[in-house]
């Protein structure tokens, strides 16, 4: 090939006629490619994480407000009613049975709905733990019962067990 002789144009790379290469634009469309085909095998994945990351969360609440709701029995000689619920940990209850040793809050910052955006179940007592309470969320369906990511997450069975 016989170099082309431009004005200005160094002689140490002289440009070929018949030079190949890749343009910016086919460049472009093969990384897009490749980001459609990463995605579409990579999004179930990640979206099956999520579901679980979620789901640990709801537990993790769930225990968050079972240790406050033992430390508002301790002081107050039982568990908040189901009508004064879990609003009770963060403000002292004016519906009966008002606690006379209100220490609280017994939580710093409210947790009222669960990652789904539904409101925590709260019942006392307890249709599991009749002693106690029963604390449930419905997960991201919002409905009783459920697998995957639409299982409750309950105060009586530890996700961990």
């Amino acid at each position: 090939m016989k170099p082309i002789d431009i004005k200005g144009a160094s002689r140490k790379f002289p440009i070929l006629r018949n030079q190949s290469g890749l343009t910016s634009i086919q460049i472009l469309v093969g990384v897009i490619v490749l980001g459609i085909i990463a995605a579409v095998l990579l999004a179930p994945r990640l979206l099956g994480q999520a579901g679980r990351a979620l789901q640990a969360q709801a537990a993790e609440e769930i225990e968050t407000l079972g240790i406050a709701l033992d430390r508002y029995a301790k002081d107050n000689g039982d568990y908040p009613s189901t009508e004064q619920g879990l609003k009770a940990l963060w403000e002292k209850p004016e519906e009966p049975p008002v606690p006379v040793q209100w220490l609280g809050p017994y939580i710093q910052i409210p947790i009222t709905k669960d990652p789904w955006g539904n409101p925590y179940i709260y019942i006392r007592p307890g249709t599991h733990d009749r002693y106690g309470y029963d604390l449930i969320s419905f997960g991201n369906d919002g409905f009783e019962g459920g697998t995957g990511e639409a299982e409750d997450v309950v105060s009586w069975i530890r996700r961990d067990e």
